[in-house]
């Protein structure tokens, strides 16, 4: 009997255990190790800083978190928040994935490496302005394409899609401050990395 009691046990430790793997690793499980490689690469070629960066998963509904700020060294997610998608992203919908464009007027978000530059203040109060670093957003600053808040985009995961941008990545307010803190406090400007 009180060999059954110990498999029992151990059953039901090693399935708590398992689950709770898989659950840490489903917070970041679409960006594998090779993005953040990637991304660390980029940024030591070409003087971007070296410590942190900014990906945003789109292959990820917008209820769920799916913007990271990751330590580059370790791969390890520092924060990670809601972020909302152009309207014309959704719009666009093929086979229940987002469309991407680079084009003026397409409300759409566009995926690439992005510069996070400097500073201003706009409709949504502090932003910050983003330059495409690849053909398929190099139109952003041209396009007004900013990292910015807007009080309708919730703090905490959903049930149901958030609401929609005209493009720009767009995240909650208290988010928006952690994300500020990081770009504030940078020496180097940091790489923002949108990709579905």
């Amino acid at each position: 009997m009180k060999k059954y009691l110990f498999l029992c046990l151990f059953g039901v430790i090693a399935i708590a255990l398992a689950s709770n793997i898989g659950f840490n690793k489903s917070a970041f499980s679409s960006s594998p190790n090779n993005r953040v490689e990637e991304v660390r690469k980029f940024a030591s070629e070409n003087g971007y800083n070296e410590k942190i960066a900014f990906f945003v998963d789109f292959s990820i509904t917008s209820n769920k978190y799916r913007f990271f700020v990751i330590d580059l060294k370790s791969g390890k997610i520092l924060e990670k928040g809601l972020v909302a998608h152009g309207s014309g992203s959704e719009s666009g919908k093929a086979n229940g994935k987002l469309k991407f464009s680079n084009t003026d007027g397409s409300y759409c978000s566009s995926v690439g490496k992005y510069m996070i530059k400097n500073s201003y203040s706009g409709d949504f109060g502090k932003a910050y302005r983003l330059i495409g670093l690849d053909n398929t957003n190099s139109n952003a600053f041209s396009r007004a394409i900013v990292l910015h808040k807007y009080s309708k985009v919730p703090d905490n995961e959903t049930t149901n899609p958030i609401v929609l941008s005209l493009g720009c990545p767009m995240v909650s307010p208290s988010f928006f401050s952690i994300l500020e803190r990081y770009i504030d406090s940078s020496e180097k400007n940091i790489v923002l990395y949108i990709y579905d």
